[in-house]
């Protein structure tokens, strides 16, 4: 169940006198001075994402060879890439790519003495999908085809604009409600804007793990005779998106 919490912060008014008295060296006849009433009120509501983007890294190594390295790297990335690719819909604004390639000698030290040991070749496979119903049997199966670490999951909302706007509406009325009635309170009557200033944000949800911890999950479970290898179980929850309006009023 969505839900909206809205709470006002801080109200303050500062009163000028509609006319004051001045000399005839430095009257401006045409400048009237006015009164200014401002209002801070903010809003925050809970909503579901509907996109989760997440990193798959795939790293190879060979003792002899960069170019085996880099042959192991590609077989492995290929295979997690065309079965990835099965099971996004680009229709919905889902993709894949792949990012930061690395290829490297790895050395050791040893008393101040650098010695070689290995090559090392990694990416990543980038993925970003709605299909949430999908990500535990993308993850489980990309580490069986051989990748070697699952980056944290980041949920967030396909229209970040829209949610924004239909809050920040919400709160630019109550903000308005609001300076009507203590501008009434106090005598006097709104009479124009005069400066309007706004904020939004995201609570953005955040889900990490690491592939050695779920690995030994599954090498602790496979333990008992017969027991099944289990899934990655992810729990989306909710985001909470914050508006805020800062409004200063004319008052006559």
């Amino acid at each position: 169940m969505k839900k909206i919490i809205m709470s006002l912060l801080a109200v303050s008014m500062v009163v000028l006198p509609l006319s004051m008295p001045v000399s005839a060296d430095n009257c401006n006849c045409n400048q009237v001075q006015k009164g200014t009433l401002s209002i801070s009120y903010s809003a925050e509501k809970q909503v579901s994402p509907d996109v989760v983007e997440f990193s798959i890294a795939i790293k190879t190594s060979d003792k002899k060879s960069m170019q085996e390295a880099s042959r192991k790297n590609k077989e492995i990335s290929n295979s997690v890439y065309e079965y990835l690719k099965t099971n996004i819909t680009p229709a919905n604004g889902d993709y894949i790519k792949t990012s930061n390639y690395n290829a490297s000698p790895v050395y050791t030290y040893n008393n101040g003495k650098r010695n070689f040991d290995r090559y090392e070749v990694s990416n990543n496979i980038i993925v970003h999908t709605k299909s949430f119903d999908k990500i535990s049997s993308m993850i489980d199966k990309s580490i069986s085809l051989g990748a070697t670490n699952v980056d944290s999951l980041n949920f967030s909302l396909s229209n970040k604009d829209g949610a924004c706007e239909e809050l920040l509406s919400k709160a630019g009325k109550q903000a308005r409600k609001r300076a009507d009635i203590v501008a009434a309170s106090v005598g006097t009557s709104i009479t124009g804007v005069k400066d309007v200033n706004t904020s939004c944000s995201f609570n953005q949800r955040n889900v990490n793990y690491g592939y050695r911890n779920m690995m030994l999950m599954k090498a602790s479970a496979s333990d008992a005779v017969g027991a099944p290898e289990p899934s990655t179980n992810i729990e989306v929850g909710n985001m909470t998106i914050y508006a805020n309006v800062d409004a200063t009023f004319f008052v006559k």
